[in-house]
Parts: C-alpha cells; structure tokens; sequence
C-alpha cells in the first residue's frame, strides 16, 4: 500500500467542514451515494470539475450525477482533493487509475502508475501495457513494454502472453532488443500463439515466422523443429523461409559477427547486458585497452578510450549507470585512485581515492556501494576494506578481514575459479554452495590460468585472458551449470593478463557497446 501526497496541502479545516456539512454548496452523487463538497476544493484538483460547475451546467445547480465509476473511487478522489493524499493498493490501483483519468485528476493518475510500475512482474506487465493505450499513462506504457521486451521468456510463460493481438507480438518479435538466451525461445513463442487459438490465428504465421530470427538458429533446430513442423512443411512460402535460412547457416562457416552485411533473419539481436574487459598487463606494461563482449553476436568491440590511464592489477564495478577503475598499478607505483566512466559520454573522471593503495584488490559491489577488500600497497598484503558510496563521493574503513589477500577474487555469490597455488598456474575451479556451506570441485577449465578477468553474463561464468605461466593470452571461455562444461569463447582482440571484468547491464546508450551489421 502507497500513502502519496502532491506538493499541495489542502487545510484540513476544510476537510473538517466537509464532514460537518457546513458551507458545502454542491452534491457528487455516484449511483445511490451522495457527497456534500465544496466546489472550489474540487475546482482545485482538477478541470473537470472547474468545467462542470461553471461550463457544464447551470449556476444554481446543485446536485451533480458521476457515471462510470464507483462510489469508493469517487470518495477516494474526493479525500484527496480535501488532504492531498490517497491510498493506493494493489487490489484499486487500476480502478482508481482509470476514475482518475476519466476525472482528469492527473496527479492520482501518476500515482497510480507509478504504483503499477513498481508492481510489474511477468504475470502483469501484458495486461498493465494493454491497459494503458485506453487509459493514457506514456510513462508507465513504455515501462511495462520495456519489462516484456527485457523478460521475454518468462512472459511467454504466463496466460497473459496468449492475450497479445497479432500486431503487438509481431512488433515485439521484430525488435532487435528483444531479450532471448537463444532464436528458439522466439519462434517456440510464436508457435505457442498460434496454437490457443490455431483456427483464427494460423492466417498470420508466414507474417510472424518472418520476424523471427531464423539465421540464428543451429542446423539441427531448424531441421528438426522448424522445418519438420507441420504447420511450415504444408506450406510453399513458410518452407521456403526455412530452406533460405538453412541455406545461410550451411554456407557460414563462422558465426554472424564475421559478416558485415548479413540478411535480417541473420542479425544478431542487441544484448541486454556486455561483458567490459579493462586494462590489464600486455606486453611489456600495463594497457589502457577497453573490449566489451556482445554474447548475442559471439564477439568483442573495442572501445577503448585514450583518455584512461594505463592500469593492471586494478577492480572494476559498474554501478548506477557508471563504470569504476579502482586502484590496481601503472608501473610506476601502487595506486589508491579510483576513476569513473561514463558510458554514455565516454569519459573518465577522478572521484574519491580510497584510504589505502591497493593493488591485487578484491572489488564488489553489493546494496548500492562498491567494496574494495584487500590487496598489496606495496609494502605489505592487505587485510583491511573499505566501501565507497557514490551518493556522497566518499570511502569509509569497515571492518578488516581475518587474513591478509591480495590475488583473491570477490563476487555477492562467493564464487571463484582457477587461480595460482605457487608452484603452477590452475585450470581447477571450485563452486560455492551457500544453503550447504560447502566447496565442490566442478569441470576443469580448458585453459591454465591466473590473472584473469571473470565475471557472470547470460547465465555463464566467463574467464577471460591472464596469464599460463610463460605468457599473457587473450583465449577465453565460459562455463555452463546446466552441463557441467567449459566452452571455447571469442578470444579478445589483444593477449593481457592482470585485466579487471564488470557486467554493464539496462544502461540506455549499450548499443554503443555492441557488434552493428548492416541489412
């Protein structure tokens, strides 16, 4: 429940005149309720008002019918234009939002929506985006078509998916952001569409199967499912589009991202998060050098940016809309600076440096601040931490760890990979099991590795560069839980080691951080 309040306040002697019946000079009656009112309270909160008592009707009346909605919405508006305030619930939020509208109460109509926003879930968000091209609220349309479009799959799941009209499913298919792991997801989606309601809805599919992606599908699934499917193999048009995109995938012997013009049943659909690969130690020193990974094309884009600073050894985060370069070293000296990018304009800023130098750092990020844990200034191995609140520009100490850390690696999922036991560089990885508190050995990675970059995108642990014991590389590869395996990745565009990896995800301008081809 939602207790809200404009910048307004009526006085509450007003209020209390109301409910005294004193100097009321008109009558809302909604079906069989009456509420005595005072008519400039009610001019205040909306026009509508203003233009039923002055313009809609004569000056002496006073008794005024309210159709199409409920007593209860009605008093509900009616205490907010005395107090400036109104309860919102999940159980009249829509009924409150559609009397508002109707009432021209624009500031309820707001509150509503904000409200429904906070309460999308794939179970809703169809029905709350359907909802509002009748009853306008631009914010909360575009924020439920943004919440569709980002968890696909789990929408596809819930009833409300069935309910889409042909025009909006195939405006969401044809969406290069659409969010989906892999094309299946896409044309099983369609087919179950069509199947609720096969007598009036096959009509549409030869339109639909267009908009899907079929390029970007594996030989087998397009055999198999697609091109097997009872309703494309009966017909000339559909069988044909499955043929052409055989036809493509036969003839491509690398993934998309090879081609620059490719059609567009082949092109890659825009990820909803990248993989930032930064800095690192290549060569004979430390390197300024930016790769971000697009999953969804299978390959790294540079965007490196000459105003960064050579660094290795360094963390990096990404949070509120920015990415942090945190300590690390410069061949010079062991550093306590930290640098902020910002992915839209493409440019670094120097914010607060930490209490201590800290190379080999441990960086996470968890409720809103960035914690550095450890590493080596130089002198000594660490044990103390710190947290920067962005808010504020500031770090504060909290409490040191047990032991001294430097090398270690930190995520808010306790994991870790690989590493160096002293002696050898490890492919060995370990998985972190929090409800049992236990460490289980998992599938060895494919290549040895230490200082390397890791981080999670798509539901995979990525490993990325580091060193095998005689020289830096670029390979990197991921690992699948579902299969216990490790698999060959996009190698980077340049052999580091000592780099630093953050997941950007839901920031407006990642497109600039992803592969473009060319229809």
């Amino acid at each position: 429940m939602r207790e809200e309040q404009p910048p307004y306040k009526s006085s509450s002697v007003y209020n209390e005149l109301r409910f005294e019946g004193k100097f009321c000079d008109a009558i809302i009656k909604v079906e069989d309720v009456e509420f005595p009112v005072h008519k400039i309270i009610l001019c205040n909160c909306t026009p509508y008002f203003r233009a039923l008592f002055t313009s809609w009707s004569d000056t002496d009346k006073q008794v005024f019918n309210i159709p199409g909605l409920s007593p209860e919405m009605m008093a509900l508006i009616i205490d907010f234009a005395y107090t400036g305030s109104v309860s919102v619930t999940e159980e009249n939020a829509v009924e409150l939002l559609m009397a508002a509208d109707q009432l021209n109460v624009m500031d309820i109509v707001k509150i509503c929506s904000d409200f429904l926003g906070e309460q999308l879930c794939a179970e809703n968000c169809v029905g709350i985006w359907q909802f509002t091209k009748v009853h306008l609220s631009p914010e909360l349309r575009a924020k439920a078509y943004h919440y569709i479009i980002s968890n696909f799959e789990q929408v596809v799941l819930q009833e409300e998916f069935l309910q889409l009209t042909v025009e909006e499913l195939g405006d969401i298919l044809e969406r290069d952001d659409l969010n989906v792991q892999c094309e299946n997801t896409a044309y099983e989606s369609l087919i179950k569409w069509i199947s609720h309601v096969p007598a009036e809805r096959e009509q549409h599919l030869t339109a639909l199967l267009s908009k899907v992606r079929l390029g970007l599908m594996t030989l087998d699934y397009l055999r198999n499912n697609v091109q097997r499917s009872e309703l494309v193999r009966t017909n000339s048009e559909r069988l044909s589009m499955i043929n052409d995109a055989i036809l493509f995938v036969q003839n491509m012997t690398n993934r998309p991202y090879v081609f620059r013009l490719c059609p567009r049943f082949a092109r890659p659909r825009l990820p909803h998060s990248v993989l930032l690969a930064i800095g690192g130690w290549s060569g004979r020193g430390p390197t300024n050098a930016i790769e971000a990974y697009d999953y969804q094309a299978e390959c790294w884009v540079k965007v490196t940016n000459n105003l960064e600073r050579p660094h290795a050894y360094h963390g990096a985060a990404f949070l509120n809309g920015y990415v942090y370069s945190i300590g690390g070293f410069n061949r010079v000296e062991h550093c306590n600076s930290v640098r902020r990018f910002d992915l839209t304009t493409r440019t670094w800023n120097e914010v607060a440096p930490m209490y201590c130098r800290r190379c080999y750092v441990s960086v996470t990020v968890l409720n809103g601040f960035i914690y550095a844990m450890g590493g080596y200034d130089g002198h000594v191995r660490l044990s103390s931490a710190e947290r920067y609140q962005p808010e504020i520009n500031q770090w504060s100490l909290i409490a040191s760890m047990h032991e001294q850390r430097s090398d270690a690696s930190c995520t808010t999922l306790h994991s870790r990979v690989g590493g160096f036991d002293g002696n050898n560089r490890l492919r060995t990885a370990e998985a972190y099991n929090p409800q049992t508190n236990t460490w289980n050995l998992v599938s060895s990675m494919l290549t040895r590795r230490s200082n390397f970059g890791i981080a999670v995108i798509n539901d995979r642990l990525f490993a990325v560069g580091g060193f095998n014991g005689v020289t830096t590389i670029f390979k990197v590869e991921y690992y699948d839980t579902l299969t216990n395996r490790w698999f060959k990745a996009r190698h980077m565009g340049i052999f580091r080691s000592a780099l630093s990896c953050c997941v950007v995800s839901g920031h407006p301008n990642l497109s600039d951080y992803t592969f473009h081809v060319t229809s």
